[in-house]
């Protein structure tokens, strides 16, 4: 017998809302300053923070870069993913 998944529908998400949250992964290509450039390009923050940021997604595997609206978790990631790096947006449940 052949089974079958059930195919579902999407679920329609508000991308109008600040419900988006645009994740770093660790990364073993670039050194730690390019890393921390670039993500002070991306998040509009100041060293510490981007260093802060960098630091945890080395140490962690992943970290929070920035939340807010769907556009701007995308215009971020458009930067990050400039020098390849890795990224994803998650849905904030």
């Amino acid at each position: 017998m052949q089974q079958t998944e059930e195919l579902t529908e999407p679920t329609d998400i508000d991308t109008t809302t600040e419900g988006f949250t645009l994740i770093l992964f660790n990364d073993s290509h670039h050194d730690f300053d390019e890393v921390i450039s670039q993500v002070m390009l991306a998040a509009g923050c100041g060293y510490d923070k981007a260093e802060s940021i960098t630091m945890e997604a080395h140490n962690k595997g992943r970290a929070a870069v920035l939340s807010g609206k769907l556009d701007e978790c995308l215009r971020a990631q458009s930067i990050l993913e400039e020098i390849a790096l890795r990224t994803s947006i998650e849905v904030n449940a």
